[in-house]
């Protein structure tokens, strides 16, 4: 039985037990009647009766030590929370000192000392328990395969090796259908690529997913990417696999890999970005505009430096089968992709001190608003340039 019951049933019988005042007999038997029903000591009773008897009405009772975090400190991380676009506390608590310096900057910082002093002092596991409560936007998972492998994909090699050891500059990358529900007609497409050993990601919109459009997005992201890009490694799509590309990478200088038909894992570090970034930001919404293009580059460009620069994430260290579940082992630290490249060895001093100055020039609250501005000029163009046909 929980206190609130009991509670309950000392309100019930409290009127009796004023009445009670100058007997004792009837006074007995009410408390002989809780001990019994509430399973209480008898010396309990009388002073229960007086402390609900003395309750202010509509006072809020409070047990117990007194709360650390208040409810300035909670809306304060919730703060940080949604300008880091909501994620998981793991990957939160090894950033948050990073934004708290970055919002203070540049003044849009506007809680306490007091608050944020508790803030940053907050542990994993507390913000564990706070972070769970808010509330997440929901996307519903749906969409349509594009990927068909080409007849030159027998002269593409398949990587072999592990992926641990690839150096900085090894990207997988893949495209996206912003199709809707149908594959009928041009839509556009999102070329999104990630470095493996850091992270770093880079993507690009184009209208279909011809070889020459392709191809263009690829050498954007090229110019985009701060480091050397020394291999791409795309899936068996014929987009990727043809003769423009491979010859655009040989003149390059880059490798071209692919992965085995069929085998999604082969590309997994993109793949999981498709879900969680692109799907995520953009949805699946049927994007058949032209000018649609333009726009959601436009936000990509943002985006693109937003994640690597702010947004954090736990690397799996290692993974071991015991019996029929898996021990997965994760950073103790989340680690944004800028941070990574910091750490990086073969990665030159001109380019991370690049980095550093471009870091310091950033700031993730104005960077998540202008992307959310963005982002409604995108399906906004789309609502009025786009096929209505096919968007029903």
């Amino acid at each position: 039985m929980n206190m609130t019951t009991k509670n309950n049933i000392y309100q019930e019988h409290l009127p009796e037990w004023l009445k009670a005042r100058k007997n004792k007999k009837k006074r007995s038997e009410i408390v002989e009647n809780i001990c019994f029903v509430a399973g209480v000591h008898p010396k309990s009773v009388p002073r229960s009766f007086r402390r609900i008897q003395m309750r202010r009405i509509g006072s809020e009772e409070r047990r117990g030590r007194k709360a650390l975090y208040t409810p300035d400190v909670i809306a304060a991380l919730k703060d940080v929370w949604d300008t880091a676009s909501e994620p998981c506390a793991e990957n939160l608590h090894g950033v948050l000192s990073d934004y708290v310096r970055i919002l203070k900057r540049d003044s849009v910082w506007k809680h306490s000392t007091e608050a944020t002093t508790k803030l940053l002092a907050m542990s994993l596991s507390a913000m564990k328990k706070r972070v769970v409560k808010f509330v997440r936007k929901r996307f519903i998972a749906h969409g349509k395969s594009t990927t068909k492998a080409g007849a030159i994909h027998t002269l593409i090699p398949v990587r072999s090796g592990d992926w641990d050891t690839a150096p900085v500059g090894t990207a997988q990358i893949d495209t996206v259908a912003h199709c809707g529900h149908t594959l009928v007609g041009d839509f556009v497409y999102t070329v999104n690529a990630t470095d493996v050993p850091t992270l770093w990601g880079a993507r690009r919109a184009q209208l279909n997913k011809g070889q020459t459009a392709t191809v263009n997005s690829m050498e954007q992201m090229l110019k985009a990417v701060p480091f050397p890009v020394v291999e791409w490694h795309p899936d068996s799509g014929s987009e990727f696999i043809n003769w423009h590309c491979k010859g655009w990478c040989e003149k390059e200088g880059i490798r071209l890999t692919r992965s085995r038909p069929n085998r999604k894992n082969d590309n997994c570090f993109v793949e999981e970005r498709n879900g969680h970034i692109v799907r995520r930001w953009v949805g699946y919404t049927r994007l058949d505009a032209t000018e649609v293009v333009v726009a959601l580059n436009s936000v990509y460009d943002v985006l693109t430096p937003y994640l690597n620069h702010f947004v954090a994430s736990r690397r799996i260290v290692s993974k071991e089968r015991i019996g029929a579940r898996w021990k997965v082992t994760r950073e103790k630290r989340s680690k944004t992709p800028y941070e990574r490249v910091l750490e990086r060895k073969d990665v030159s001093e001109t380019v991370k001190e690049k980095l550093r100055q471009e870091h310091e020039t950033l700031n993730p609250l104005t960077m998540k608003r202008e992307i959310d501005r963005r982002l409604q000029t995108v399906f906004s163009l789309q609502k009025h340039c786009g096929v209505p046909e096919l968007e029903k």
